[in-house]
């Protein structure tokens, strides 16, 4: 069976509704004996003459006329899948997104993103997952619609992303401790008792790499595989120091003292990242647009 000519469906919708050659032709932009020929061609598909002279006009037979509202409908609908969408009403929408985070960003950021989200939406739901590693095949195939992170180069090139965070590295320790009080040397810092946090479990990290230029080694003691939260809540419960991202922790370490690094670490960015099937998406662009009022309102 011969795939249909879906374009013959306009020209027919204008043929109906112009009862004219001429007038049909001007509207499409065509010379009148293409648009002679192209009635020519869906009086053969459809088997009807669709359009008969009646003196100095054409009349519609009565295939015509029940097809018109078809068609009508038909080019309407086509018309509507095909148009850019650019328009979104937040509180009509009813979706549930699915947002991969570090701990650290749900206990910050979650509270002034559901807000955001809500004022705008009631009807969306929010649901986050942990991000226990880099692979992006969650994004990919859908099952995730936005995730927060550091670019790195092994992330997947396909994938969309924006700048959201600048974070960098402080040291913390429970009020009272003897590092709340006086200057804090790299040496200082690194003969107290230390908790690491690390996702991935490694043995260093850049706070160890950067005190190795001072030829000092700071004792990690705990070892945390996961989220700021735990580290913090012994930190706070101990004399142990430990260092986490500013940002990503503002709300945890209330009520805790907060110090600069007596070394310089690099600053790092945490991003945005989605999958470009879904970057023109209104809801979804709607969606990022709270993630980042969020994050700039946040700790």
């Amino acid at each position: 069976m011969a795939t249909p000519d879906f374009n013959l469906l306009v020209t027919l919708d204008v043929l109906l509704s112009e009862s004219s050659v001429a007038r049909a032709a001007d509207r499409l932009g065509l010379s009148p004996s293409a648009m002679s020929r192209a009635l020519a061609r869906l009086r053969e598909v459809t088997g009807d003459p669709l359009l008969v002279r009646a003196g100095q006009r054409l009349v519609p037979t009565p295939r015509a006329l029940e097809l018109r509202g078809r068609v009508r409908h038909l080019v309407d609908d086509v018309s509507e899948v095909l148009r850019p969408s650019d328009t979104l009403n937040p509180a009509q929408l009813e979706r549930t997104f699915t947002l991969r985070t570090s701990e650290g960003f749900v206990e910050n950021f979650g509270a002034a993103l559901l807000h955001c989200v809500h004022t705008d939406a009631p009807h969306v739901r929010l649901r986050f997952v942990p991000k226990a590693n880099k692979d992006s095949a969650p994004l990919r195939d859908g099952t995730v619609d936005l995730e927060t992170g550091v670019v790195e180069a092994n992330t997947s090139p396909e994938l969309r992303v924006q700048a959201l965070i600048r974070d960098r590295y402080v040291g913390v320790v429970r009020k009272g401790h003897p590092l709340a009080k006086g200057t804090i040397t790299p040496h200082r810092y690194a003969t107290g008792r230390h908790i690491s946090v690390s996702r991935r479990g490694l043995e260093e990290d850049p706070i160890d790499e950067a005190l190795a230029a001072f030829e000092v080694k700071r004792e990690v003691v705990v070892a945390i595989l996961g989220g700021f939260s735990s580290a913090l809540a012994v930190a706070r419960a101990s004399d142990l120091i430990v260092t986490v991202p500013e940002r990503h922790s503002g709300t945890l370490r209330a009520g805790m003292h907060t110090f600069p690094l007596p070394f310089a670490t690099k600053p790092f960015t945490i991003s945005l990242i989605w999958h470009p099937r879904l970057d023109a998406d209104p809801a979804h662009k709607w969606l990022r647009g709270c993630v980042k009022k969020a994050c700039a309102g946040g700790a």
